[in-house]
């Protein structure tokens, strides 16, 4: 499988199955409800390992969450609320909001609070190194100390300006891996560099190193991470000497009026709205109709156009006739293979409906959390009527066999003639 990588910015061969895939993923910092854009990454990551385990690798997938941050402070002081109380109550809408996508879980979904003592010693290694240093009770990596640093996003750290403003910093790039605890900050941990809690980039690093090793396969997450995001933390694991991800992935953003959606800026339309709204079928084909890489502008028709998408396929059984002629499963093959290009099978999946090929209809939608759903049984007097319209037809009595239709109608049915002779529909 051929996968785009955003360091060498070409796309890259997997290993061959059945060989090993580790993908870490950056998941949500969690003090609102999470947007429809952050569920991208979390359902294109999720699908990217329900197609590897479908060609034969061994999968698994670790998405953190991200419960100690500024936002997460400066939402619950609005809210009048402790920010663990915050960051516990939207994990819980997190994880419920995105169980409705109905695509199963990561594999490990950690905690930044349960991952302390293995920040803490990674930070006193990168100390130890000589790249990073302690001031005033905060930490900091010395960016002039890692001479890749910008080789991901293009930044050029001569004209970089400050990440984090701070008199504390022997130099205005670096940035914060453990901050000492401020007045308004309600919860803290002990260090050997006092109370504080750690920066936000040295979590995922540690947290990457916890449950997939020193050095894994892929690491994914939105576009609007490249920088300083993951950066900072190649900088911090590599400065440590962990060999840590093979290859980066990141997914486009969405758009809403033609500006990245963005919590931040409040322009943003909340997953839990959109579920509500339009249904879980209904996101998961907008999500397909988009490359991954690509950006999607978001929109309340282009969310329609999705639903009525997605109840063409759940309702596929009501297509009577079946073609030879459809497209083999090979080519939906060589579409995801080829960095895992979905509006391509998208189009796929259409061509084997309109053909009546439930089996690869079937077969395809279940990569994507999708499904047909079963035709009903219709009831005995609807199969009769069937019979007789169908005896009707083969003596030639055609005016008989449109009233038996009328009343199958009538009875909530659709008859279907089909080689094998008829097929009873629940009218939709």
């Amino acid at each position: 499988m051929l996968l785009y990588d955003s360091l060498t910015r070409q796309k890259v061969e997997l290993p061959p199955p059945p060989g090993l895939i580790r993908i870490y993923v950056c998941g949500p910092t969690v003090y609102q409800r999470i947007h429809i854009g952050n569920a991208r990454p979390y359902i294109v990551f999720l699908w990217m390992k329900r197609w590897l385990v479908e060609q034969g690798y061994d999968v698994t997938l670790v998405e953190n969450i991200t419960d100690i941050n500024d936002k997460i402070y400066a939402a619950a002081a609005q809210r009048k609320m402790g920010s663990a109380e915050l960051a516990a109550e939207a994990t819980r809408w997190y994880l419920e909001d995105t169980d409705e996508l109905g695509l199963e879980r990561p594999d490990v979904e950690p905690l930044a609070t349960e991952t302390i003592p293995e920040i803490v010693a990674l930070i006193s290694e990168l100390v130890d190194r000589g790249l990073a240093y302690e001031s005033g009770g905060d930490v900091y990596y010395r960016v002039a100390a890692f001479p890749e640093y910008g080789r991901l996003s293009g930044a050029n750290p001569d004209e970089m300006v400050a990440q984090e403003p701070s008199d504390l910093k022997e130099d205005p790039r670096d940035f914060a891996l453990w901050k000492a605890t401020k007045a308004h900050e309600d919860t803290s941990w002990d260090s050997p560099w006092g109370p504080g809690r750690p920066g936000w980039h040295i979590e995922c690093s540690a947290m990457a190193e916890k449950h997939l090793g020193p050095e894994f396969e892929i690491h994914g997450g939105g576009l609007d991470l490249r920088f300083p995001h993951h950066e900072n933390e190649i900088a911090q694991s590599r400065g440590a000497d962990r060999p840590f991800a093979h290859m980066w992935a990141h997914n486009g953003m969405l758009q809403l009026d033609e500006e990245k959606m963005s919590k931040s800026t409040g322009n943003i339309v909340s997953l839990r709205e959109v579920l509500d709204r339009y249904g879980s079928e209904a996101i998961l084909v907008y999500f397909l109709t988009g490359h991954w890489r690509s950006p999607l502008d978001y929109s309340d028709e282009a969310l329609e156009a999705a639903k009525a998408q997605a109840e063409s396929f759940r309702t596929g059984s009501r297509v009577a006739a079946q073609r030879a002629d459809a497209p083999p499963w090979e080519e939906f093959v060589a579409a995801l293979e080829d960095d895992f290009n979905t509006p391509t099978a998208l189009a796929l999946l259409h061509d084997w409906r309109a053909a009546g090929q439930l089996e690869l209809l079937e077969k395809g939608l279940r990569v994507f959390g999708l499904e047909v759903s079963e035709a009903a049984e219709a009831p005995a007097d609807v199969r009769e009527l069937a019979e007789l319209r169908a005896r009707a037809r083969q003596d030639g009595r055609f005016e008989d066999a449109d009233q038996l239709r009328a009343r199958i109608e009538e009875a909530g049915w659709e008859v279907q003639d089909v080689a094998e002779g008829f097929r009873l529909i629940p009218r939709q």
